[in-house]
């Protein structure tokens, strides 16, 4: 039901303000059906090679977001190494590239992750071999793309940008 997704979303962004949230893997489904247009991607920790490089990329997007982070866009880091990506581990990451509210980074069981994974299209046994790509989508008009190998924050940034201008566009239509 999209009324109880809204307001757990919105219970859930007025306990995080002020703060970069951990939150359970089972709660994406909440953060994909939330009004909120929706880029992800997926690291773990003690990656020396991609991870890095893909969060350095996510800060460049939330610095192109400006206000429309948390409130219009939400960021999703999913870790894909939930036995050693311990929600105190991902606060340390989060910290490290100055994650703002509005980017998540979700752990959770590891059959859980696994699941989530599965669903997404990025799970891999090898988790050390993890597709590299970023999701970008919006839950209510079910419109997704993705993106493989290191996008550009441009790129992105316009792929959020042609989604929310959908938006606008159809409630226009639907206004008398």
């Amino acid at each position: 039901n999209f009324s109880k997704a809204r307001m757990r979303w919105d219970g859930h962004a007025t306990l995080s303000e002020g703060r970069t949230t951990i939150v359970i893997a089972h709660r994406l489904a909440t953060v994909l059906r939330a009004d909120r247009i929706v880029v992800m991607d997926f690291i773990y920790t003690s990656c020396t090679t991609v991870c890095p490089v893909l969060s350095a990329i996510f800060q460049k997007v939330q610095s192109g977001l400006g206000e429309r982070l948390g409130r219009e866009v939400v960021m999703v880091s999913i870790s894909v190494d939930p036995s050693t990506d311990t929600p105190h581990r991902l606060k340390a990451y989060a910290d490290k590239y100055r994650a703002q509210p509005g980017w998540l980074f979700l752990t959770g069981g590891e059959r859980v992750i696994d699941k989530v994974l599965e669903g997404l299209g990025a799970y891999s046994q090898d988790f050390t071999a993890h597709p590299n790509m970023t999701l970008i989508g919006d839950g209510r008009s079910g419109q997704w793309t993705r993106l493989y190998g290191f996008a550009n924050p441009n790129q992105i940034l316009g792929q959020v940008d042609q989604l929310l201008a959908a938006r606008k566009q159809t409630l226009s239509k639907a206004l008398p």
